[in-house]
């Protein structure tokens, strides 16, 4: 339960609330992050929103618009020199308040030796000794989307520090300008000599090692059936294979199948760095891939995605949807009377049905006849 400590008593001559909100962990676990920065800006919009980070995920956290200051953490792994200059600076901040979205014994110790007065986080483990406000969630069950509960952390601080919060904004949660995003498919346009008239369907078979994913094999059948049902009725997309550090081999043998059977298949070429690449998938008029942070940042921005999922209650694809609109969202796992792990029981044939069916209903690009 959370005490009743606020600052309900904040007068008009005090500082601005400075909130520290850490998840320091994975690409994908970050981006379902946004919507709880997006809920802290919208209840506190005068508020300083600062993040810590690892600095794998720290060039996109710097494009995040919810975000004001990115802070490096150095990991657990970090000796005890890196890891009193992060409690030097934490102390420095002054921060109102932490708001940490996953905890650990070492971040829940670093907010209290830092002074910051309000520290929320969820009620699990020893962890949450460190804490005076402390939200009762029990994830494990996945009963709600992942983001979901990062909302409801969000709205917990602020009703913390006084503050009523407001409707949450809508996807998308990475919103960019209509220009920006025509800047960029411009720019791949004249890169790889595509058409900008067909649909661009981004596919990433890779998994970073961090999910239960579909085989090449699987993945080759789903895009030959999507292409051929797409053809039957006059379009012909291009195919664009994105591939994670050391994934670009399994890519490009991918996109060689592909080009094999007819496809119009390419790998979409490095990006300088990770923004970059973030940044590219704003392009896509679909999104296909496993539970990996790529899929997660597709859901961001509100491009059409179809996942795929364990069906492991800690992996099922309520627990980590993405955070675009539902109309936009396709899932696919196992079936119930499967292995929860055995992807080879999802029916590719079905799955591009339904993909079909949802790139016709939004009337995406195509070729004139």
């Amino acid at each position: 339960m959370m005490p009743s400590s606020s600052v309900a008593g904040r007068h008009a001559t005090d500082p601005p609330l400075h909130i520290l909100v850490v998840r320091n962990d994975k690409l994908g676990d970050f981006m379902l992050a946004w919507p709880a920065l997006a809920c802290l800006k919208a209840g506190a919009p005068e508020a300083r929103i600062s993040v810590l980070v690892p600095s794998y995920t720290a060039p996109i956290a710097r494009l995040c618009p919810w975000i004001d200051e990115v802070i490096l953490d150095p990991g657990d792994a970090a000796g005890k020199e890196e890891q009193r200059k992060l409690l030097a600076r934490l102390r420095s901040e002054r921060f109102t308040a932490m708001l940490t979205l996953f905890s650990t014994p070492r971040i829940g110790w670093l907010g209290w030796r830092a002074g910051i007065p309000h520290r929320l986080a969820p009620a699990t483990k020893w962890a949450q000794l460190f804490y005076n406000h402390r939200i009762v969630q029990r994830r494990s069950r996945s009963a709600k989307p992942e983001y979901q509960y990062n909302i409801e952390l969000a709205e917990a601080l602020l009703k913390a520090l006084g503050r009523q919060p407001r409707p949450c904004p809508s996807p998308p949660y990475w919103p960019l300008a209509h220009e920006e995003v025509k800047a960029q498919r411009q720019a791949i346009c004249s890169e790889l000599d595509l058409d900008d008239t067909y649909p661009w369907l981004f596919l990433h078979a890779g998994s970073g090692g961090s999910a239960v994913n579909l085989s090449p094999t699987q993945y080759t059948e789903l895009a030959i059936r999507v292409d051929s049902r797409l053809a039957e009725e006059e379009i012909r997309p291009h195919w664009l294979l994105t591939a994670g550090p050391g994934e670009e081999p399994a890519a490009h043998e991918l996109s060689a199948q592909l080009s094999a059977a007819g496809l119009q298949a390419r790998v979409l070429p490095p990006r300088q760095g990770l923004g970059d690449f973030a940044l590219t998938l704003a392009v896509a008029d679909l999104f296909i891939a496993g539970s990996t942070g790529p899929l997660h940042i597709a859901g961001c921005m509100d491009i059409a995605t179809a996942g795929f999922y364990p069906a492991h209650r800690s992996a099922t694809p309520l627990r980590w949807q993405t955070c675009n609109r539902a109309e936009h969202r396709l899932a696919f796992s196992p079936a119930d009377d499967s292995d929860e792990r055995n992807m080879a029981s999802i029916s590719m044939a079905s799955a591009a049905e339904r993909i079909v069916h949802l790139l016709l209903s939004h009337n995406f690009r195509q070729a004139s006849p």
